[in-house]
């Protein structure tokens, strides 16, 4: 008798998730930008939002602070029923985990992938007094003048921090880490040669060096972004070399895949149109639209990497 109430407890709870996915979405659908609004994944976020046929409205909600944690905990702890998204990025997915001492969700067991949906390069700019044009003449000029020359980054565990942590593991030299409490204090420093290299976001450090600012040596991904396409990888001299800064979305776990499989198709369609594609290689974003499957597999072997670049760097946050 226990047991057949048992399988029919489990059958009419089956039966109610199907028919809660069938009729998904029936109220709008909550999407947490963890960043203040105007950044990258705060833009991607709302042209889902604007584009997006579910037939409910996609609003926004921009919970910032604690490198991304706040607001992907947030989501982390919401019903799994697909009306809470978050638009999650490197920090939040891959690094934080490795960074911080206590994380307040599992990056892997208290969410479930939907898609990735862009990256961006971090381009290795120096300023223009140091005498160093390409990767290896940096090389060069670092083992010649070990701890010389300073980096800078908007912060401890960015996308921009970790991509000079992994230069500095896989080609062997050394150079002094200056945080700052944002970029929009360290790229001054930059111009004025207080720190002399960075590994700033494309979108913010193109403009400048084109602008002759500034000097662009490298393109950290693994492949050259189409926005700067005569700027060379740091990968042509250094293999294996990659340090991409992307975007993804995650719902919590135990989201309905029938649920799943609608907003990844949504997705697919929204972030494949022609001029949202236009608008995205406009500000340096590379659009790669996945299935679930794919970002769970990424996003894999994006936390073993950055664990490592971590725990090699001694860096830590609180």
């Amino acid at each position: 008798m226990n047991l057949k109430k048992t399988l029919l407890g489990m059958l009419l709870g089956l039966t109610a998730t199907l028919a809660a996915a069938q009729g998904y979405p029936n109220k709008p659908i909550r999407l947490v930008v963890t960043f203040p609004p105007g950044g990258a994944p705060d833009i991607l976020a709302r042209l889902f939002s604007d584009k997006a046929q579910l037939g409910q409205p996609v609003v926004i909600d921009n919970k910032p602070g604690a490198g991304g944690n706040i607001g992907a905990d947030n989501v982390a702890k919401s019903p799994p029923d697909g009306y809470s998204l978050v638009m999650a990025t490197v920090g939040t997915h891959s690094i934080n985990g490795a960074l911080y001492s206590k994380m307040p969700y599992d990056m892997v067991k208290d969410f479930t992938p939907v898609a990735h949906v862009a990256s961006t390069p971090n381009l290795l700019v120096v300023t223009n007094d140091l005498p160093v044009k390409n990767v290896a003449e940096l090389i060069t000029y670092l083992k010649a003048n070990p701890n010389k020359l300073s980096f800078g980054s908007p912060g401890i565990g960015s996308s921009v921090h970790v991509s000079g942590e992994l230069f500095k593991s896989l080609t062997g030299t050394s150079m002094t880490h200056v945080p700052y409490k944002g970029r929009q204090f360290a790229i001054p420093d930059l111009v004025g040669g207080q720190i002399q290299l960075m590994f700033d976001n494309m979108p913010s450090a193109l403009p400048m060096a084109k602008e002759g600012k500034i000097r662009a040596v490298a393109q950290t991904t693994a492949k050259r972004s189409a926005a700067a396409p005569d700027v060379p990888t740091v990968a042509e001299t250094v293999p294996g070399f990659e340090a991409t800064t992307w975007f993804a979305v995650f719902a919590p776990a135990g989201t309905p895949k029938d649920v799943v499989a609608k907003i990844n198709a949504e997705m697919q369609r929204v972030f494949k149109l022609p001029d949202v594609v236009e608008k995205m290689k406009a500000l340096g974003l590379e659009p790669w639209i996945s299935t679930p499957e794919e970002l769970a597999k990424y996003q894999a072997t994006e936390m073993v990497k950055w664990a490592k670049v971590v725990k090699d760097s001694g860096a830590k946050a609180d």
